[in-house]
């Protein structure tokens, strides 16, 4: 969402696409004609999101591991990016998001990859017409299993990611230029953390919260810089039955 323009990205066999709405004063949403993107009946997205300046949008697809890239023009209409879709640099990009102080900087998770260990993320470049060009050194190991979604710290400095498949949330310093430094790893500690999926930051930064789905839980760590500890009243449980696929944070 960026002001008024909402896009989803729709995931089912032989009906993925990505779609805008304008939002309506009351929540309504209202769709925008001419706006949907068809993508391959294999395409399972997992991610669509704006910059910062809502002139760019970009999408993930799990099931051909490639990343889509559009420009927004005035009426909320998408045009791809030339060479658009980029191929990922690793299986099943999924998680994504711009750097908050630099909204030409792009960072993917590459959940798929085979074998233990072997998560990365990725750092891009967006041009001015939304071609993506891999930062130097990408992608960046993260030496855990399954990395999901990504969030970046408010002032850019530092980037986390939760590894769905190891139970860990990897942390990142992120240079200026995009390049990544993986600081470690700090464990999700119930049940081993395996099953984690979304993590979101509170609006003053100081804390992280991970959806713990598997367990039907929301994790809390307390940020510092590019540190977490979790605290010790965490998880919090959630409703009977509930099984979370994501988590916002106001």
């Amino acid at each position: 969402m960026h002001g008024n323009l909402v896009y989803v990205a729709n995931s089912g066999a032989g009906d993925a696409n990505y779609t805008g709405f304008r939002l309506g004063f009351f929540g309504q949403l209202f769709p925008i004609p001419g706006s949907t993107v068809t993508l391959a009946a294999n395409a399972a997205p997992g991610d669509v999101l704006f910059d910062g300046t809502g002139t760019k949008l970009v999408g993930t697809e799990v099931g051909t591991s490639v990343i889509d890239s559009f420009t927004v023009g005035f009426g909320g209409r998408l045009t791809a990016a030339p060479g658009s879709p980029f191929k990922a640099q690793g299986l099943g990009p999924f998680g994504s998001e711009f750097r908050p102080t630099d909204p030409d900087q792009l960072f993917v998770s590459n959940a798929h990859n085979v074998g233990a260990g072997t998560g990365t993320i990725s750092a891009f470049t967006d041009s001015f017409n939304g071609t993506l060009t891999p930062v130097a050194g990408s992608p960046f190991a993260d030496d855990q299993t399954a990395p999901c979604w990504v969030e970046i710290t408010h002032d850019g400095r530092f980037l986390f990611t939760v590894n769905t498949g190891s139970g860990e949330i990897s942390r990142y310093q992120i240079a200026p230029g995009g390049a990544l430094t993986l600081l470690g790893s700090t464990p999700v500690a119930a049940t081993g953390g395996v099953g984690a999926v979304d993590a979101r930051l509170s609006p003053d930064g100081r804390f992280l919260y991970v959806d713990e789905s598997r367990i039907g839980k929301v994790g809390a760590f307390a940020v510092n810089g590019g540190g977490l500890t979790e605290l010790a009243t965490s998880p919090t449980s959630l409703p009977a039955g509930a099984t979370p696929a994501g988590i916002a944070v106001n």
